[in-house]
């Protein structure tokens, strides 16, 4: 199944633009001709096939913290030197979070032409299953951590401290839009960033934990 599309204003114009037919028909093909159209130089953009939104829209913002948090999940693989094994949950998460973007931008409507991609609660159950699988093992905490120690673990941290945002804006979202967005979406952002704790901390395990030492420079 293909398609031909037009960007708009980088990934978040490509949410706004395509992922709505994704979402409807599940499986997309791509084809991305152009980068810039100048139709976002109002300050609006599209959403998800229904017309324009103003670009601070709490709806926009919250997929473009997704996407912000894919980023930094990115740099986190290409330069933290990784084990396979964190490597290819942190990839599936990045597509999951392609999911959420999808799904933010695809309003809840009656009766809809095509069956919406959304966020399903057997992707939180996969992550909790991660966080217990990697959790394993660790050593208990017995202080709060420090952001530090390896690379990979420094970068998780701060992929997890986006991921925390694009969670906040989402809730921030659904008070405004709760009737027509889905909750889970906020539930998945939640769990992400606590897996990316969790990972973080498996990254760090040969050298321990950067722990807070509370009031240890006073």
């Amino acid at each position: 199944m293909g398609g031909s599309v037009t960007v708009h204003g980088g990934i978040v114009g490509i949410v706004g633009s395509w992922a709505a037919t994704a979402a409807r028909r599940l499986a997309v093909m791509v084809t991305l001709n152009r980068i810039y159209t100048r139709t976002g130089d109002s300050g609006t953009t599209g959403y998800g096939g229904r017309g324009r939104i103003s670009k601070n829209d709490t709806r926009l913002v919250a997929y473009a913290e997704c996407d912000e948090a894919n980023s930094a999940l990115g740099v986190a693989v290409a330069a933290g030197d990784l084990d396979d094994d964190v490597r290819t949950a942190v990839a599936r998460m990045q597509n999951d979070l392609f999911d959420v973007g999808a799904d933010l931008c695809t309003p809840i409507e009656p009766d809809p032409k095509y069956p919406p991609l959304r966020v399903t609660q057997e992707q939180i159950d996969a992550v909790e299953r991660e966080i217990d699988r990697f959790n394993e093992g660790l050593e208990p905490l017995r202080s709060f951590v420090l952001p530090g120690g390896t690379p990979g673990a420094a970068h998780l941290h701060v992929a997890r401290t986006v991921v925390r945002r694009a969670e906040r804006a989402t809730w921030a979202a659904l008070e405004e839009h709760r009737d027509t967005m889905n909750d889970l979406t906020a539930k998945y952002l939640n769990r992400a960033s606590d897996l990316l704790f969790v990972l973080a901390r498996y990254a760090n395990r040969e050298g321990g934990d950067v722990v807070w030492v509370p009031g240890a420079n006073r």
